[in-house]
């Protein structure tokens, strides 16, 4: 008898169920999935209760005029939808929540890239550089907020007392419509760029060596290097970092309303700000999740074109 048809009466002995044996591969399978089921169910309940639920709750509030005293919760279809098409205040707040991730954006990237392409030359302690380019991140908002809070001081703040003794005029930081979000953009970059930076740092540490050495044998110098072989490779990587610091920039809120309030004149009040007021200060909960399910559909649609750029990239 040959291996094959012992191999072939092996399997088949261990699949035929045992005279006397209920089920068999069926039954294992069912068992399988019960078990499965089992494991995903507190995943599930999670997901309905907390996401799905208040999505569908979300968008029935937004047709009705539902108000925080209890007033008027019956439908009222889409009026609140096209109030807010209406609304100058949302329209201005979205514009500044735009302007704010455009401009926001740029630097995050841009400086995290040079700090690790900076770093990934090999600078002595690099164990330092770490840790002081990425400890911010790690701090609170409300910390960094009060600190920069401080430093933008008109009066007492350090970066006004340094520009001093070179003659310069004392500038309103959050004051300074023109200004204040350049401001809040700064703390930002300070606060957030170490994450985007470890994420480089990660990748750039992941390109095979021999590409630079075949390079250097070619006479490439280092910026040949880094604009040929460094950045293609790192094309993946800022796609995801630019994805994820747009659908960030865009929720902004935090910072802006510990610096700022939204002020001066509204020149820094985000969307996201102005739903919080609509809905808590105003009092209008139906009208707020209307604005709240428009910007939802502004970050469904600029994810949507990201994916179909990257999905065309990787094409």
């Amino acid at each position: 008898m040959s291996s094959s048809t012992l191999s072939r009466q092996a399997r088949q002995a261990l699949t035929t169920p045992a005279p006397g044996a209920k089920g068999g591969p069926s039954l294992r399978r069912s068992r399988d999935n019960v078990s499965g089921w089992a494991f995903s169910a507190p995943f599930l309940v999670f997901f309905l209760v907390f996401l799905v639920w208040p999505i569908l709750y979300g968008f029935y509030m937004s047709l009705t005029g539902k108000s925080l005293t209890g007033a008027n919760d019956t439908l009222i279809g889409f009026a609140n939808y096209s109030e807010a098409f209406a609304d100058a205040g949302m329209w201005r707040s979205l514009g500044n929540t735009l302007y704010f991730t455009v401009i926001s954006t740029v630097p995050l990237v841009l400086v995290a890239l040079a700090m690790a392409a900076l770093l990934n030359i090999g600078l002595p302690a690099q164990w330092l550089w770490r840790l002081s380019y990425f400890a911010p991140f790690l701090l609170a908002s409300t910390v960094v907020s009060m600190f920069f809070v401080w430093m933008y001081n008109p009066q007492l703040g350090l970066i006004n007392d340094f520009l001093s003794k070179f003659g310069i005029p004392k500038v309103g930081w959050l004051n300074d419509p023109n200004v204040a979000m350049w401001s809040i953009v700064i703390a930002t970059l300070w606060w957030t760029v170490g994450f985007n930076f470890l994420l480089y740092l990660a990748a750039m540490q992941n390109i095979p060596a021999q590409h630079y050495e075949a390079a250097s044998l070619d006479g490439a110098g280092a910026w040949r290097q880094f604009f040929s072989i460094t950045l293609p490779q790192l094309t993946p990587t800022t796609v995801m970092i630019v994805l994820l610091q747009i659908l960030a920039s865009l929720k902004i809120f935090d910072q802006i309303y510990q610096m700022t309030a939204g002020g001066p004149g509204g020149s820094t009040r985000p969307v996201v700000q102005y739903i919080f007021e609509t809905g808590f200060t105003g009092y209008r909960l139906g009208y707020s999740a209307a604005i709240s399910y428009i910007f939802f559909g502004l970050i469904v649609m600029v994810s949507v074109m990201q994916f179909f750029v990257v999905r065309r990239r990787s094409a």
